[in-house]
């Protein structure tokens, strides 16, 4: 039996499209408009109207820009809101992601350093060494990540280290960095493969971070040590804060304790049953800092406990697959937006686990709930803060539909208080490592 197509199966493929009398309307539609605007339902855009009945003020959105510090954004954005209810910060106050930025990649190249070292024996065609060389660092992380920044760092105000073109514009420092990441993890293959004393390497490699410190400079500016916090709050009111350091600010003006703060996902597949710990394996920044840690729980678990964060007036970082059933411009998530399915006839559904496992989705982008419209106790849609600026969406707010988050979120960050006590149980339970290049650690 032959497996190529043959002349005769594609006669009856032709005569089973001429069969179909809408197919010339059909195919002058999508050839002319393409699959997306053909299968568009208006309905979706109606019930995605941007009202809800628990709707949290949290100022202006901000713009990551030609970059990916969606996770970054995301995370300052949720303190940042804290912070404005507490000191009546004006709507366009946001925290230095790019301060952030610059230690987080110093941190990530010293990550790679060491698993670098620790995979030197194993040959270059060994998955795991493949997965490392293919992106030494890049700009996504996860939360447990930029915690770990923030415990080791803390935070400034974006008035003390402002964006640079290079924080904006990542692409020319990651493909510059990435070089030099690559050559270094020549060198320190070779030295361990000609059995290099451990002072060696960490001398060699001190070389390299003190390099690597020097192209962060020139490119993002130096981060500062101490600063003076200067800004006049929403009523005008002028304040002034000197010679503060990044950890007391941290600690005076956001104040909270990181460690009450956990990471929920819902990931449906097998090898990840609910209500387990998870971790991944070489996924992370600070070398001795935050592991990167993950409750899996049921999708029913996932969106109470986001519901019960927002009812508290704290907003909810969160994870998602952002390109599925989305239109960017009018700011709708919505897995009624397109009917491809029933343009094509043809079935195209496929479970969540399934999505998983076969590549088809992973989460890409982390964005903030900042509001839920309930009905009945239970939601129907989502108002999200995106980190795109306000020229998409509603001034940069998108709708998401409640079935578009059980399809296509796969993580949220809340207070452990708002979980079960057998929950807060589980979270101290040792987590299962997956493998580097689980979906559940695609952020990073």
């Amino acid at each position: 039996m032959s497996k190529a197509i043959q002349h005769q199966q594609l006669s009856k493929f032709k005569n089973s499209l001429e069969n179909r009398v809408d197919h010339k309307v059909l195919e002058r539609a999508v050839t002319k408009n393409g699959i997306y605007t053909t299968s568009a339902d208006y309905r979706s855009e109606v019930n995605m109207t941007p009202v809800f009945s628990i709707d949290l003020d949290t100022g202006d959105v901000a713009n990551q820009k030609q970059s990916g510090r969606c996770w970054m954004f995301a995370a300052l954005n949720t303190m940042r809101h804290d912070m404005k209810n507490k000191f009546n910060m004006p709507k366009d106050f946001e925290l230095s992601q790019n301060y952030t930025f610059f230690w987080d990649k110093l941190e990530k190249a010293n990550y790679f350093y060491e698993n670098v070292i620790n995979t030197a024996s194993l040959p270059t065609s060994d998955r795991k060494v493949s997965f490392l060389m293919t992106t030494p660092q890049q700009d996504g992380g996860q939360w447990d990540m930029i915690v770990a920044i923030i415990e080791k760092y803390g935070v400034v105000p974006q008035s003390a280290m402002p964006e640079t073109f290079n924080s904006s514009a990542s692409r020319e420092f990651n493909n510059t960095f990435d070089l030099k990441l690559r050559k270094d993890a020549v060198t320190l293959r070779n030295l361990v493969a000609n059995g290099a004393s451990e002072k060696e390497l960490e001398d060699t490699k001190e070389k390299m971070l003190d390099d690597a410190y020097r192209m962060l400079a020139y490119s993002f500016g130096e981060p500062p040590a101490h600063f003076d916090f200067e800004y006049r709050d929403s009523d005008k009111k002028y304040h002034i804060d000197r010679n503060i350091t990044p950890i007391d600010f941290f600690n005076k003006y956001i104040g909270w304790n990181l460690d009450d703060y956990v990471s929920i996902i819902n990931g449906p597949t097998a090898d990840k049953p609910f209500n387990h710990m998870y971790t991944v394996e070489m996924l992370g920044n600070v070398v001795d800092g935050r592991q990167v840690r993950h409750l899996n729980v049921d999708m029913a678990t996932f969106r109470d406990v986001a519901v019960k964060q927002l009812q508290s007036g704290e907003s909810v970082w969160f994870g998602c697959d952002v390109g599925q059933s989305s239109d960017r411009q009018k700011g709708i998530m919505d897995t009624e937006l397109y009917h491809k399915d029933e343009l094509f006839d043809i079935d195209l559904s496929i479970s969540k686990a399934e999505r998983l496992d076969y590549g088809e989705s992973l989460m890409t982008h982390a964005m903030v709930l900042t509001g839920v419209d309930l009905v009945d106790g239970e939601p129907t849609k989502w108002k999200v803060e995106n980190s795109w600026g306000k020229k998409v969406g509603t001034n940069g707010f998108f709708v998401m539909s409640n079935d578009w988050m059980n399809e296509y979120c796969y993580q949220i960050v809340v207070n452990k208080k708002f979980l079960s006590e057998k929950l807060q149980e589980v979270l101290k339970e040792e987590p299962k490592v997956l493998a580097p290049w689980d979906p559940m650690g695609a952020l990073a």
